[in-house]
């Protein structure tokens, strides 16, 4: 039998009283304090600490780049182009004033309302309002990531030692800790809610199943070094509803679900994901679609109108935009989710970028990578607003009813509210929005002709 050296005894006796510290700490300080959905104010204090940090180097780097005569990159927050909201009719007069100083209605069409159009394609090509909300957001200030600031360059040792620093921390100590935290949170999600499952259904099994999945919600929160502002929970929504919320990341459902019990909708996945929803939805009545049955409009809709006409289910969570935005405006909410005459919930999710971006830009980062920039980032930080419910006017269809809600979302979590679709980010713009502009100024047109003819 092969015996160990002193010094090796020596090392194996050290390393294994480090790893029952550590998880006995990890334990006490965050497991334990997650299932019970307490704090130690320990996240506080460290986001505070950041935010020290942050200024100062921020300042540094100001300082040091007007010694070296180095311009700074400053992002255009608001756009670069001001525009004011006219319609397509004022600005057409506008143009037709300053140029021959004719009255809108004198001509059936002129020549200078072709620098109109040519005007807003090139403000389109130059300011995309779009395109611009598919990447991350870019930060004013520096926060030790050099992938949020293109002002990171060499200023100063002591910058450069400080950011090396962060690394070590971020990648040798944040990570492990984390990887460890969401291991501990899906494997107790995937067991607890499968052992729930074999329970006969009644108020014991959705009582164990509702605090299985806060439990390992919070703990997998926890694992994202997530620190989260609930407001206004009195709004919180109820059973029977439908919880609709702006998109930016998949943790989205994690913020949420943390201090919620909400049945998910989906698509049904294979790997990993398939096995956390089969043990899910054994335990919880979440709607899991088929690929081939998510195409097929009328059967989600239906699906989901049998489930918010039972008021005992629970309310569905659903992101209406369909893809992830990058937290700086709110985009076109699909109907479908609006026309089945539910109670809806609306929810403002919105994170500060300062600790890391939550973003997630599908098209250029799969799941994996996204997640590690998630694990490496110094915290996850964001503010949810629960707002009151609302309900589809009877004059209302599904499409003003889900712009009026979109509205209230952008409204609460200092959004942009824009009016195209989401779906732009992977897709061409349709021809419908040309033909929608086309018909707008034929209307102009025909209608100054036609009130022309009557008198």
């Amino acid at each position: 039998m092969f015996l160990l050296l002193p010094f090796d005894s020596l090392v194996v006796n050290l390393l294994g009283i480090s790893i029952t510290v550590l998880f006995t700490l990890l334990l006490v300080f965050i497991i334990v304090p997650a299932i019970f959905g307490v704090s130690f104010g320990i996240r506080k204090v460290y986001m505070k600490t950041l935010l020290k940090i942050f200024q100062w180097a921020t300042l540094r780097i100001e300082r040091g780049a007007k010694e070296k005569n180095h311009p700074l990159y400053k992002p255009y927050v608001n756009g670069i182009i001001a525009k004011e909201p006219t319609s397509l009719e004022e600005e057409i007069k506008e143009i037709r004033r300053s140029g021959s100083g004719k009255a809108l209605d004198t001509p059936e069409f002129e020549l200078s309302d072709v620098f109109y159009f040519c005007r807003k394609g090139i403000e389109t090509i130059m300011d995309d309002e779009v395109t611009k909300r598919f990447s991350a957001e870019e930060l004013e200030s520096w926060n030790l990531l050099s992938r949020t600031n293109y002002n990171f360059q060499y200023i100063s040792l002591r910058l450069t030692v400080l950011w090396g620093l962060g690394v070590l921390i971020r990648y040798c100590f944040l990570l492990p800790l984390r990887i460890a935290l969401a291991f501990t949170g899906i494997s107790l999600l995937v067991t607890g809610t499968t052992v729930v499952g074999y329970l006969p259904n009644g108020r014991c099994k959705e009582f164990l199943s509702k605090h299985v999945h806060l439990m390992c919600y919070r703990i997998c929160v926890r694992a994202l070094t997530a620190i989260i502002t609930y407001h206004d929970r009195e709004n919180r929504p109820r059973n029977g509803g439908i919880c609709v919320a702006n998109h930016t990341s998949p943790i989205d459902v994690i913020i949420l679900a943390s201090d919620g019990y909400y049945a998910m909708v989906g698509q049904i996945h294979g790997g990993l994901m398939g096995v956390i929803q089969r043990a899910m939805v054994k335990a919880c009545p979440h709607v899991w679609f088929e690929r081939s049955e998510v195409k097929d409009r009328h059967l989600v809709a239906r699906r989901l109108t049998q489930h918010v006409q039972d008021k005992s289910k629970l309310p569905i969570l659903i992101f209406p935009e369909g893809t992830c935005i990058n937290n700086t405006s709110v985009m076109m909410f699909k109907k479908g989710s609006f026309e089945i005459g539910a109670t809806v919930y609306p929810v403002a999710i919105k994170y500060d970028p300062q600790f890391g971006d939550a973003f997630w830009n599908s098209s250029k980062y799969g799941m994996v990578t996204y997640l590690l920039r998630m694990m490496t980032s110094w915290a996850i930080v964001c503010s949810v607003w629960y707002m009151p419910p609302m309900t589809r006017q009877p004059e209302e269809d599904a499409v003003q009813f889900a712009n009026r809600v979109k509205s209230a979302i952008a409204r609460q979590g200092g959004l942009v509210d824009l009016l195209w679709d989401g779906g732009l980010k992977r897709e061409k713009v349709k021809d419908t929005f040309k033909e929608e502009q086309q018909k707008l100024y034929s209307k102009m047109i025909v209608g100054n002709h036609e009130d022309r003819s009557r008198s």
